[in-house]
C-alpha cells in the first residue's frame, strides 16, 4: 500500500464573512479585557517578564493587565506565515499558501478494538496503530494524538510523540504540557530534525497549549510554550470557553474572552522570543442548563468561522477548531451531520490548519469512523473546487456530431473522458451481486486493510534508539 498524496482543503471561491469594522469591535473588546480585567498568570517567570515590558502586575493575586500598546507592539513581531516541517520534506506544510491542512480530532481515551470489538482504554500501541492510518490517508496532513497513551502515566504525552515519529513521516503537533516535559520533547524533536539548529530551521513538531477559561494562563501550559518558543518550535494556543460557565452566556462575550486568552499567550511568547511562530484558535461551547453537560453543536451554532477571522485579524495564522461530533455512534445521522457541518466551515474560513475527524463523542476511536470521516473530507474538498470552463470542455464539436436525440456512449470523446467523470466513494463499491455494498462495511474493510498491511518508512535505527533513551530518562525523572 502506498501513502495517499496530501489532500488539503482549498476553495476556488472567495467568501467574505465579516467586515473589518465588525472584527475591530470584537478585537477592541478583547484588548479592553486584557487592559481592564487582565489575565491570571500562574508563573512567576512570566509575571516578571510581563512586568518588565510594562504590564500592570499584581504578584499576590498573580494577575497581569496588558496595556493596548504593549499588546499591539508584541503581536507585530509574530510571523503571518511559516512552515510545519515533516520528516519527509514532500509532506511539509507551508502555512499561508491558501490551503487548509487538516488533522484528526485528538485526546481520545477509548478505542473500539478492531480485533475483538471490545471498547477499552487506549494505549501507546493504539497510538502507533492509529498513527499509521493517519500517515496513509491524504486527508490527514499532520499528526495529532487521536487517542492517548493511557498506559504510560505522567509521560504519556512524550510516549505519544515517540509513537508518532515511529509511525508517520508527517509533521507532529503534540499536546505536551509542563516545562520539564517540553524540554524532553524538544530533545526528541532535535533527534528527528538532525540537531537543535536544524530543528529551528525546520521544526518537525509543534505543540498545542490550552488556556484555562476564564482568562488564566496556567503554569504547565505557558512554561512549556516558552521552552518550545526558545527552540523555534511553533505553538498553537487554544481556548475552549463554555457559554454561561467559563464565559459570558452571549456569543460576543464568549468570543471576546476567548480571543483575549489567545492574544495573552501569543504576547508572552513574542515578548520573550520575538518572531516566534504562533497560531491561535478557540471554539466556544455550550452548557445544557438541564443536564450541565457540554454541547458542541446546538441547532443554533452560528458564526463558527468567526474565531478564524478574529485570529487572522490580529495578525496570526489560525487553526480552525471544529472538532469531532457529540454523537456516540459512528454511522448515525447526527455524526454525519455534525462532521459535514464542521468540514464545510473549515474549508470556507481559510484557516491554515484545522482538526475535525476521527472520534465519536470526543473520546472514542473506531477505525471505520476515520474512514467514513475521510470520505466526508473529500466530498467537501471536491465540492469547493471549480470546474474547467473552456472551449475544450464545452465539446461543441462532439455535441454537433451526436446531434439532437443521439447517444454519446459510442463517441470516442466519451470513451476518453467517462472513466474520470465518476469518482467513486464508499457508497459506490459493487458487491458480488452487482449491487452497491453498505458504506460502513466498506469503511471497516478498508480500515482493517490499512491497519494490517500499511507501514510507513521507518525511523533510522539510531534515531529510534535515541528516542528510546530519552524516554527512559523522562520516565525516571517524571514518573511519580
Amino acid at each position: 500500500m502506498k501513502r495517499q498524496p496530501l489532500a488539503p482543503l482549498r476553495s476556488d471561491f472567495a467568501l467574505q464573512m465579516h467586515s473589518a469594522e465588525q472584527l475591530d469591535k470584537v478585537v477592541t473588546a478583547s484588548l479592553d479585557i486584557l487592559e481592564r480585567t487582565g489575565v491570571r498568570v500562574l508563573s512567576h517567570r512570566v509575571l516578571a517578564l510581563l512586568s518588565d515590558h510594562g504590564a500592570v502586575v499584581d504578584r499576590v493575586r498573580e494577575t497581569a493587565k496588558l496595556p493596548h500598546d504593549l499588546v499591539v507592539r508584541a503581536l507585530a513581531t509574530a510571523p503571518r506565515s511559516f512552515t510545519f516541517a515533516a520528516r519527509d520534506m514532500s509532506c511539509d506544510l507551508h502555512l499561508g499558501d491558501g490551503c487548509s491542512y487538516g488533522t484528526t480530532d485528538g485526546g481520545g481515551t477509548e478505542v473500539v478494538d478492531w480485533t475483538t470489538g471490545e471498547r477499552r482504554c487506549s494505549t501507546k500501541a493504539d497510538v502507533a496503530a492509529v498513527t499509521r492510518m493517519q500517515d496513509y490517508l491524504g486527508s490527514i496532513c499532520f499528526w495529532w494524538p487521536t487517542v492517548g497513551a493511557g498506559d504510560r502515566g505522567e509521560t504519556a504525552q512524550l510516549h505519544e510523540l515517540d509513537a508518532g515519529w515511529n509511525n508517520t513521516v508527517k509533521h507532529l503537533q503534540g499536546f505536551v504540557q509542563g516545562e520539564r516535559q517540553a524540554r524532553y520533547a524538544v530533545e526528541m524533536a532535535a533527534v528527528i530534525a538532525g540537531g537543535r539548529d536544524a530543528l529551528r530551521a525546520r521544526p518537525v513538531m509543534s505543540d498545542l497549549i490550552c488556556t484555562v477559561s476564564p482568562l488564566v494562563l496556567d503554569r504547565d501550559g505557558i512554561e512549556a510554550a516558552l521552552v518550545f518558543a526558545d527552540a523555534g518550535v511553533p505553538v498553537c494556543f487554544y481556548s475552549g470557553p463554555t457559554l454561561g460557565t467559563t464565559a459570558p452566556a452571549t456569543q460576543a462575550g464568549a468570543h471576546a474572552i476567548a480571543l483575549a486568552e489567545v492574544i495573552a499567550g501569543a504576547v508572552v511568547l513574542q515578548l520573550a522570543y520575538p518572531g516566534t511562530p504562533v497560531l491561535g484558535t478557540f471554539a466556544p461551547m455550550y452548557a445544557d442548563p438541564r443536564t450541565g453537560g457540554a454541547v458542541t453543536f446546538p441547532l443554533d451554532s452560528r458564526c463558527q468561522f468567526l474565531p478564524t477571522e478574529l485570529v487572522h485579524h490580529v495578525g496570526l495564522p489560525a487553526m480552525g477548531s471544529y472538532g469531532a461530533t457529540d454523537a456516540v455512534a459512528s454511522d448515525c445521522w447526527q455524526s454525519t451531520m455534525e462532521e459535514l457541518h464542521s468540514l464545510g466551515f473549515a474549508a470556507l474560513d481559510r484557516a491554515e490548519t484545522f482538526n475535525a475527524i476521527g472520534l465519536s463523542a470526543w473520546t472514542l476511536f473506531n477505525p471505520e469512523k476515520l474512514i467514513l470521516d475521510d470520505e466526508l473530507h473529500h466530498r467537501i474538498r471536491f465540492g469547493l473546487l471549480d470546474i474547467a470552463i473552456d472551449e475544450r470542455e464545452f465539446a461543441l464539436d462532439v455535441i454537433d456530431a451526436v446531434g439532437p436525440g443521439g447517444h454519446y456512449l459510442a463517441h470516442h470523446h466519451t470513451r476518453s473522458h467517462m472513466p474520470a467523470a465518476l469518482v467513486r466513494g464508499l457508497a459506490h463499491e459493487l458487491g458480488p451481486t452487482g449491487y452497491y455494498r453498505q458504506p460502513v462495511e466498506v469503511a471497516r474493510e478498508r480500515a482493517l486493510a490499512i491497519l494490517e498491511h500499511y507501514r510507513p518508512e521507518p525511523l533510522p535505527a539510531a534515531s529510534a534508539s535515541e528516542l528510546t533513551r530519552i524516554l527512559a530518562a523522562a520516565d525516571r525523572e517524571l514518573r511519580v
